[in-house]
């Protein structure tokens, strides 16, 4: 027999040989059962749901519109049909209330379910927040199962952790891994940031899934991953279910996120700065406007203050200020640590609902729903004063109105106006039928709300 026909008999028999003994791995080590994690994944994954969403667009064609003109056909609109694989979590299975992704189903015109028996519904959207990238949907059904949120503050880094799933459209799958960080933030292209950072494998699909400790509680909804080239490659991120749940409530109760703001503009510490200041390093952000009554000002901040704590969280760059700022919930309390005159001062405030950045239409003026209305970013304060109408729905009270996007108001009922605050005041107080001034396209407008 030559030495080559034993070589493959010899590799014939390692192969079979381990083939065996890997099909006979041990159920006990020196007395004890493996650990396994199947057990806890039996009462898990029939909470984890599968999400397709359909969204169609009308595109116009200028060759197609050429053509039916030319020989008289009749103009066909066209659709655009973009479709969308993701995940969810069944956290309220009384109400059939279903955590994911605010980018698995944003804009979608259809929302499909998949439960892990087979059942399949269409899912009512509740509410959605691209800030931070949670959306709740709803399905009408019986028998389900739910996850409990637990407080995710209680993770450390180390702690093991499962991601649940449906990867690339092939169905549920689970991961695991450990906790490799805690507020992980400054990632670009995402919102407000306070992530879990996992080694366990999160694909496209992966997103809004379950991550879940080792007694079945959900610790984060799993949302995005860092890769130069798509796939994993062990760094995952997902939103704390702590953050998840008070999103989640706001948008049950309100179709929404209502976010406060301390009403100050802020830069970033350059190296000129931290030597003028006589500063340690050019960590922090330094003041720069203070708009009038809001909860800054209150607190007694002033324009050249340098903040370097908001309550818990060190604040590096204007990055993280903004960041905690649109983390904060309304009417709870807020250290703000800062130094002033080389001294290091704390003060408290609260933000409350008039100190909002944003408001619907509706919730200052039934006349005005339907548009969408924010404070004038810094860019444009040095040119234009006002709150700015960003959004607008065609055919609603507003649109009916006249108001467009982009239009600002400048004045209600002959009072100059700086934020929405003010606004908000002065529309509520309004015993009268409320004017507004609109400047638009270097005009203004009357606008009388009747």
């Amino acid at each position: 027999m030559s030495i080559v026909a034993m070589k493959r008999i010899l590799l014939f028999f390692s192969i079979f040989y381990a083939s065996i003994a890997s099909a006979v791995l041990p159920t006990e080590v020196n007395g004890a059962a493996v650990p396994s994690l199947a057990p806890i994944l039996e009462n898990v994954m029939p909470a984890v749901v599968n999400i397709h969403s359909t969204t169609k667009q009308r595109v116009s064609s200028r060759n197609q519109s050429f053509y039916n003109w030319y020989y008289g056909l009749p103009s066909v609109p066209q659709q655009r049909v973009t479709q969308s694989l993701g995940s969810g979590v069944i956290v309220d299975a009384a109400n059939g209330y279903i955590l994911t992704n605010n980018h698995v189903i944003a804009g979608a015109d259809d929302i499909q379910v998949s439960l892990q028996d087979g059942r399949s519904f269409t899912a009512k959207l509740i509410g959605t927040d691209e800030g931070t990238d949670v959306a709740v949907i709803q399905i009408n059904a019986k028998n389900l199962y739910e996850l409990t949120l637990t407080s995710s503050k209680n993770m450390r880094v180390g702690d093991f952790v499962v991601a649940v799933g449906n990867p690339f459209g092939l169905g549920q799958t689970v991961t695991s891994g450990i906790i490799s960080a805690l507020g992980r933030t400054n990632l670009q292209g995402l919102g407000y940031q306070n992530f879990i950072q996992t080694d366990a494998s999160i694909n496209p699909g992966n997103s809004g899934g379950a991550l879940i400790n080792l007694t079945g509680e959900l610790v984060g909804i799993n949302t995005a991953i860092y890769s130069p080239s798509g796939g994993n490659v062990g760094i995952g991120f997902a939103i704390p279910s702590s953050l998840a749940q008070r999103i989640m409530n706001q948008l049950v109760q309100f179709g929404q996120v209502k976010r406060g703001s301390l009403g100050i503009e802020v830069q970033d510490i350059t190296a000129n700065l931290a030597r003028a200041f006589n500063l340690d390093k050019n960590s922090g952000v330094i003041v720069t406007d203070i708009e009038l009554d809001s909860p800054a000002h209150t607190a007694g901040l002033q324009a050249g203050d340098i903040i370097i704590k908001l309550n818990d969280s060190k604040i590096k760059n204007q990055h993280d200020f903004d960041n905690q700022e649109g983390l904060f919930e309304l009417n709870t309390s807020i250290d703000i640590a800062f130094i002033r005159n080389e001294k290091h001062n704390v003060v408290q405030t609260t933000i409350n609902n008039f100190d909002r950045r944003e408001f619907d239409g509706v919730e200052l003026h039934k006349k005005l729903a339907g548009a969408h209305f924010i404070n004038l970013p810094a860019r444009l304060k040095k040119s234009y004063q006002g709150v700015l109408i960003d959004e607008i729905k065609r055919g609603t009270p507003a649109w009916n109105q006249g108001l467009r996007s982009g239009d600002l108001i400048t004045t209600a009922n002959k009072t100059e106006i700086v934020s929405l605050k003010q606004l908000k005041i002065i529309l509520d107080k309004s015993k009268k039928t409320p004017i507004l001034n609109v400047y638009r396209n270097y005009r203004n407008y009357i606008l009388v709300l009747e």
